[in-house]
């Protein structure tokens, strides 16, 4: 790729951005060349980034009123990597804020729109990044996924989307939502453009503590050749009547497709699927609450303005009513309710034991098989602003990928399929999951497909 498309895409951005949103910030083409430092595979290949990694220049903000303002004095180890291999950072991209969120609605700056129906989101919380990425702006962008937040939105939007085995990448530089979650992904049209992404920003780092010594494989390579006797696990709870029909067909079809390329598919039972959604909002709010009470408007953050006879508990109360919204909110409260005595048994210990049990269950299956199949979310992208009074139905959105970030595993969305819905035809993706530090066998178990399939070339108008 020739420097002469960081000029193009950031013109793409700027005549984009009122109809999708998608970025919070844009930089000018001569700063993204200039920070670009390396001359490696990515030379002049312009990147967007999710705003909750961090860069030493232009504002980290998170989505927040909390940190509208903040500009970050170091750079994520992630993003670095990539400005090593030579590419270059045009943008922030929007996001839920906190990466709270699975619509891109939760942001300060306002929610993003899919570029297949701008009537409809992009899937979230990394949803700018995957509109970005849909839209033809940029070949590459990072996202961050901590129950589902870059495969989901990968789904919604008709590119591939994958979430690493859990400290394959430095979260060095990741502004903290759950941290034993948390994992920086790559959103890309295609599995080769996110194998060589992958291959560049994973490793050990040495300035984070979960990051892991595994070697990383070369998973350029071998990305052309099929898996000789592959057997996919496809569980009985993913066919859930659940789903709407249109996902139910999709994967039906991808199933037949793997079969008719030489997989044997077997049925299996992963009974703690269904409770995915309930350990995750017990474990993931209780990190929350920890993570960001350190956003109190005296050590970082937003300060409110206090009135006459106003003390530094008013301070507190206020600068975080102010700085948070109300997603961010609800979840430290909840968090914060599920830790405190007499609860922390209950729920959070319980929890996880049931995190332990899940892990076991995939190993199970992993024993006699190479990866699970299963949806990437049970519906097509639905309509901005229709899930936003009903919490509960906006968390069921990610029933099928909190449970492998409860697990550490890596996982992948690729486009597999269109849905019919009100006359759009909407993308529509399956999920693909492998053992840990297994992501360049679940890479060409994800090109096998692609290769005989057409999804990953249609793009929106």
């Amino acid at each position: 790729m020739s420097a002469d498309r960081i000029g193009p895409s950031l013109a793409a951005a700027e005549r984009l951005q009122p109809t999708l949103n998608a970025f919070v910030q844009l930089f000018d083409a001569e700063k993204a060349r200039n920070a670009s430092s390396g001359s490696g595979p990515l030379v002049g290949t312009p990147v967007a980034l999710k705003d909750n990694l961090c860069l030493s220049w232009g504002k980290t903000t998170c989505a927040s009123n909390m940190l509208r303002h903040y500009e970050s004095p170091y750079t994520a180890t992630a993003v670095q990597k990539l400005l090593d291999a030579g590419a270059a950072v045009i943008g922030k991209t929007n996001l839920d804020e906190f990466a709270m969120g699975s619509s891109c609605e939760n942001s300060c700056f306002g929610p993003t729109f899919n570029p297949w129906d701008t009537t409809r989101v992009p899937g979230g919380s990394s949803g700018g990044s995957a509109a970005a990425v849909a839209a033809g702006i940029v070949p590459l962008a990072l996202g961050s996924d901590t129950g589902g937040s870059v495969r989901q939105p990968a789904s919604h939007c008709g590119i591939v989307g994958v979430k690493p085995t859990y400290g394959r990448v430095s979260r060095y530089g990741l502004v903290a939502y759950a941290s034993s979650l948390d994992q920086i992904g790559t959103l890309t049209p295609t599995v080769g453009e996110a194998a060589a992404a992958l291959s560049v920003i994973c490793g050990h780092d040495p300035l984070d503590t979960t990051s892991s010594r595994e070697p990383v494989p070369d998973l350029v390579s071998a990305l052309e050749q099929p898996v000789e006797g592959l057997r996919l696990a496809v569980p009985r709870q993913a066919r859930n009547q659940a789903n709407h029909p249109e996902v139910a067909r999709v994967f039906e079809e991808t199933i037949a497709e793997y079969r008719r390329l030489g997989a044997t598919i077997v049925d299996v039972e992963l009974p703690l699927l269904d409770h995915g959604i309930a350990a995750y909002y017990i474990v993931a709010p209780a990190e929350a609450s920890s993570n960001l009470a350190r956003f109190d408007g005296i050590r970082y953050g937003h300060r409110a303005a206090l009135g006459p006879g106003e003390d530094l508990f008013d301070l507190y109360c206020k600068s975080r009513s102010e700085g948070f919204g109300p997603e961010v909110q609800r979840r430290i409260m909840l968090g914060t309710h599920v830790l405190s005595s007499g609860y922390y048994d209950a729920y959070y210990n319980t929890a996880l034991k049931v995190r332990r049990r899940m892990k076991q269950d995939f190993d199970r299956i992993f024993a006699d098989c190479q990866a699970v199949l299963m949806p990437a979310s049970p519906s097509p992208a639905f309509k901005v602003g229709e899930k936003t009074s009903d919490p509960l139905a906006m968390y069921l959105e990610d029933v099928y990928t909190v449970t492998i970030n409860l697990a550490g595993l890596p996982a992948m969305s690729i486009p597999a399929g269109f849905a019919s819905v009100e006359g759009k035809q909407l993308p529509v993706g399956v999920q693909l999951v492998s053992p840990a530090f297994d992501e360049a066998r679940m890479l060409r178990i994800a090109r096998m497909f692609e290769r005989a399939t057409p999804w990953h070339t249609r793009r929106p108008a």
